[in-house]
């Protein structure tokens, strides 16, 4: 698969490059995004390093396919669609840099690339799923404000380079409003 390019209105979505090394480790040095993604821990310069040649590899092979998210030209995010085998289904995964958080540019950027998954000159999913370690608020809010339909708890279902945690599991469908949805965990 070729990358794509995703515009928006504030935003550019394309591939990490060599420029974007430094950012890419500065904001991964963030303890949320080591507590609640799956990136190295500790994370170092040679992970930046690694991740940016990574990305055209994965994208060519077409399974996981990763945009880095720029506004003004600097990276202030990533983002992608996960697991795609095949099969119509997907995973939607981001962070965003802690400066860059708020402001919606995180549902923005997660829009286009909702739409691309979806559409027929994309890559035609039927299926978004979204996880988060249990007590990932921020995330959730963002994947409920996207429309997702919160679906449960998976006991011990994802870790990363330290922990082994209980994850919300959500999906979005093709055919769903992607109207913001009401969720029990953030109900309380």
């Amino acid at each position: 698969m070729e990358p794509v390019i995703l515009r928006t209105e504030r935003l550019e979505l394309s591939l990490p490059r060599e420029s974007d090394v430094d950012a890419i480790f500065e904001a991964c040095q963030d303890a949320g995004i080591q507590r609640y993604t799956p990136v190295p821990v500790p994370y170092e310069r040679q992970h930046a390093e690694s991740f940016v040649r990574q990305v055209p590899k994965d994208w060519e092979a077409g399974r996981h396919v990763t945009w880095a998210i720029r506004e003004n030209g600097t990276l202030i995010g990533t983002i992608g669609l996960y697991r795609m085998e095949g099969d119509g289904n997907g995973e939607i995964g981001f962070w965003m840099a802690p400066a860059s958080r708020g402001g919606g540019r995180l549902r923005e950027a997660a829009n286009a690339v909702i739409d691309w998954g979806f559409a027929s000159d994309g890559v035609d999913l039927s299926r978004i799923e979204w996880r988060a370690v249990v007590g990932n608020v921020a995330s959730a809010r963002v994947a409920s404000a996207l429309g997702f339909h919160f679906e449960g708890t998976l006991r011990q279902a994802l870790s990363n380079a330290k922990y082994r945690d209980d994850g919300w599991i959500a999906a979005l469908l093709r055919s769903d409003d992607r109207m913001p949805q009401p969720w029990p965990v953030l109900d309380s």
